[in-house]
């Protein structure tokens, strides 16, 4: 297994972009208890797909489920480019042709519960990969380890690995960038995901402007206003900085120690497995 520091942006740790991705994650969850593969897309390039990936796959490591974020966008990956910090050799194209195995890619970050394969060298054939028997192998394999499986594919506006990826899961989440894309094309890409058979979660509206008038930008203020002070006092006491003040009892040391015994166990089983 490798090990890679994940950096987030200013932004993307704002409160109010957390507690919407909160929200996200308790939408998934109230899916149904067996949706656990889910998959992001979009129509076109730039919509912000990988950052709602990281970002739901962020929300439900932080909420104590074990996490694997799977950067399946193959061709023109941006995972790697934005969020990874140090040496990570192995992606997920290594394991799919046969090269590595699936414990040897997957990558444990400095985030809790929070794990990552990255999407490795760019193939000749990504959808007949994505498509193959060794991926749905892996997602068999990683099943058994993590609670949720978050799976970032490219725009299927562009090509088809977002469909061949999306009947394999669960549910499919679509991306779409607030005043970007027209009716047509957004049906158009839902009618795509239909034909493959897959499970349509829901549409995440993002790039939506909640600075300007209207209901949305009010409601951005006043919650923002009426939060921000009691958020901001109440994380910097309490929040992440302080986790690991070792002035603070731990809580519940018996049953950590339990989960990381079996974190050890479930992994080995997928060493054994793959």
């Amino acid at each position: 297994m490798q090990n890679a520091k994940i950096h987030f942006s200013q932004s993307e740790n704002n409160y109010q972009i957390k507690e919407a991705y909160k929200t996200l994650r308790s939408n998934i969850e109230f899916s149904g208890q067996n949706v656990k593969v889910v998959s992001v897309t979009s129509c076109t390039p730039g919509e912000g797909k990988t950052t709602v990936a990281m970002a739901l796959a962020r929300a439900f490591a932080e909420a104590g489920k074990k996490t694997i974020l799977v950067d399946a966008d193959m061709r023109k990956s941006v995972l790697v480019g934005r969020y990874k910090t140090g040496s990570v050799r192995l992606g997920l194209t290594h394991c799919l042709v046969g090269r590595e195995r699936l414990s040897s890619v997957i990558c444990e970050t400095d985030t809790p519960n929070l794990y990552v394969i990255f999407s490795g060298p760019v193939p000749p054939n990504p959808s007949e990969l994505l498509g193959g028997r060794i991926f749905g192998k892996a997602l068999e394999n990683m099943k058994q380890v993590f609670e949720y499986i978050i799976i970032d594919t490219p725009p299927l506006g562009s090509v088809i690995d977002a469909a061949v990826v999306a009947k394999q899961c669960d549910g499919t989440v679509m991306v779409i960038e607030s005043n970007a894309i027209s009716y047509r094309f957004a049906q158009r890409v839902k009618d795509q995901l239909d034909k493959a058979g897959a499970k349509i979660l829901g549409v995440v509206l993002n790039k939506v402007d909640i600075s300007g008038k209207g209901y949305y930008g009010n409601y951005g203020h006043y919650y923002g206003k009426y939060y921000g002070k009691y958020y901001g006092k109440y994380y910097g006491k309490y929040g992440e900085d302080n986790l690991n003040d070792q002035s603070k009892p731990p809580a519940a040391t018996e049953e950590s120690n339990d989960d990381d015994l079996d974190e050890l166990n479930y992994l080995a089983g997928v060493m054994r497995k793959d």
